[in-house]
């Protein structure tokens, strides 16, 4: 069963969706561009007995939006999120712009996380030139205001975010979507050879969302990945 809730995270109400059992392992699940928590339901029901926190960043969705967004704000109201729901420790999973929100957290607080999982995503090394799209007529299900946030970021990151991958010796599976995927999955595993713990898996042909479109897969190697560290949820009768 899948129930939604508000979080008040760093003054702001935040939405997210939970599912599973309240003593299984907790996993916080982050959206990317332009998602919401929903995109995990399917995830979050497959992985039986796990806690699973599917959150709805700032400016999207039902989560307020307060006009202030970047990087560096949604990876701090991860922890703000986490701490309101009074979570010590949590497997952190991320997708798209959601995993690059993941890996600076990663960065920032690897002790807090039991385990990592970045979902054909790595944070940006160097800038790339995008063109900005076109607001549409109809309003978007978000904040028009956290494209400027993104592009911004894709455009001139801060070498930080590449560099402090090296801080990350929380164990991190990097899923890659194969060359289906727009994300150049050379930089996938030039970043995944930079983490101390990480372990790079390509999911040929699955695209950039794994989840969705190769979902036994994607499922059997996050099951497995964590399996491996011993985080499993218990067995029911």
């Amino acid at each position: 069963m899948t129930v939604d809730h508000v979080a008040h995270v760093r003054g702001l109400n935040l939405h997210y969706r939970e599912t599973g059992p309240t003593d299984g392992p907790a996993l916080v699940a982050v959206h990317g561009h332009p998602g919401r928590a929903h995109i995990w339901d399917a995830t979050a029901a497959a992985l039986e007995g796990f806690h699973v926190f599917a959150l709805t960043q700032r400016g999207y969705g039902d989560s307020d939006r307060p006009g202030r967004y970047g990087f560096p704000i949604w990876r701090d109201d991860v922890f703000g999120f986490a701490d309101a729901l009074g979570l010590d420790e949590f497997v952190l999973l991320g997708h798209s712009m959601g995993g690059t929100v993941s890996a600076l957290a990663a960065e920032q607080h690897p002790e807090r996380l039991r385990a990592l999982i970045l979902e054909d995503t790595v944070p940006p090394k160097q800038g790339l030139k995008l063109p900005a799209p076109e607001r549409p007529e109809e309003e978007p299900p978000y904040d028009w205001d956290v494209l400027p946030a993104v592009f911004d970021a894709i455009s001139a990151p801060d070498p930080a975010w590449w560099h402090d991958l090296a801080r990350i010796t929380t164990p991190t599976l990097v899923l890659a979507g194969g060359a289906t995927s727009h994300v150049p999955q050379d930089l996938l595993a030039e970043a995944a050879a930079l983490m101390p713990g990480a372990r790079l898996v390509t999911l040929e042909g699955a695209g950039h969302t794994p989840h969705r479109d190769a979902p036994e897969r994607f499922l059997a190697e996050v099951r497995g990945f964590l399996a491996d560290l011993g985080i499993m949820p218990a067995q029911r009768q």
